[in-house]
């Protein structure tokens, strides 16, 4: 992957760009389908138990993350994203179940039910995840600093309204204050898609599993998304996304970030726009003069969680002396 970095008075601009093993871009994100009866989750990331053992397609977004440290935690300059992953987490050795991580009272406090990445200095003892640190110890070491902010480019659930998701990770991955770009499209009592697509607007009023990866499906809320309509005729096999979009109701820090990826000839290119001087308790904030820690990661070829492609740490300078130096636009 190559990286470009500039900034301005008001943005840190950071170019991204690589090429992707598949021969299409990686827009989609699994389903809903409907059986006859009820709404199921249809395909899945590459990893997924349902999908090694052939039961279900391989269905996942394209991805690029970056990983961000201002030096105030310990051993990611040397480490990068690698401090944050550990034994317990999914799709890794000895990948923890629902009842272990219930039992672990850190991941309780904080309502989770399975491991994802967390620092070291979030547990008592650092290489062992059903560890765990009073909460108010973690809201002290996030107050001084002590987190890695996380911003995520997704192909499928922030590109399409211009964005890229915000998020920081300490005893778990979390995603800052507010709202996201994109939500679930599942009604969690009538257990129905929340919106379906456009007729007029987008061809039909659902998906079937021919017409997946032959261009995008995506639900954008004002553009080609309306309310589900229980009563419009669903029949065996169509399916809508498991999320909907909306630039208008992101809010908050985690709306912070902009972003614009195109796919051309096998090769992503993605633009990530961060404003500088940003003051919430749940970003790294980025300055003229400043120099950074950074890690990046490509998610490629439908996968989650531990498949990914990820860089050695490096560092980036904001008009400052660094492995990857922005530089300051007119």
């Amino acid at each position: 992957m190559t990286v470009q970095a500039a900034y301005d008075t008001r943005n840190a601009y950071l170019r991204l760009q690589w090429k992707t093993k598949g021969a299409w871009p990686g827009v989609e994100y699994p389903y809903y389908r409907f059986d006859g009866k009820e709404w199921k989750a249809y395909g899945g990331p590459r990893l997924k138990q349902e999908v090694r053992d052939g039961k279900q397609p391989a269905i996942y977004e394209d991805r690029v993350s970056i990983m961000l440290d201002d030096g105030k935690v310990p051993l990611f300059a040397e480490q990068g994203c690698w401090l944050t992953c550990h034994d317990g987490e999914r799709d890794t050795r000895g990948q923890a179940s629902s009842e272990e991580a219930a039992a672990n009272p850190l991941l309780a406090a904080i309502k989770k039910t399975d491991v994802r990445k967390y620092l070291p200095a979030t547990r008592t003892d650092p290489l062992d995840w059903k560890t765990g640190k009073p909460l108010a110890e973690i809201e002290r070491l996030k107050a001084a600093g002590g987190f890695v902010d996380l911003i995520q480019w997704r192909a499928h659930r922030s590109n399409p309204v211009g964005m890229a998701d915000d998020g920081y990770v300490l005893e778990y991955r979390n995603f800052d204050a507010g709202k996201n770009p994109f939500a679930a499209n599942l009604d969690k009592e009538t257990r129905q898609p929340k919106f379906m697509f456009d007729a007029a607007k987008a061809g039909g009023k659902a998906v079937t599993a021919e017409q997946v990866f032959k261009k995008e499906h995506i639900l954008v809320q004002g553009g080609n998304a309306v309310p589900f309509d229980a009563a419009a005729g669903w029949k065996e096999g169509d399916m809508l996304p498991q999320y909907v979009l909306s630039a208008a109701q992101a809010s908050g820090s985690a709306a912070d970030n902009k972003a614009s990826g195109s796919w051309q000839d096998g090769v992503w290119t993605v633009v990530i726009i961060r404003p500088l001087g940003l003051a919430n308790s749940d970003d790294k904030a980025l300055a003229e003069g400043g120099v950074y820690n950074v890690g990046f990661a490509v998610h490629d070829d439908n996968v989650t969680s531990r498949a990914h492609y990820v860089s050695l740490p490096t560092t980036l300078g904001i008009g400052a002396k660094a492995k990857i130096e922005a530089v300051k636009l007119p």
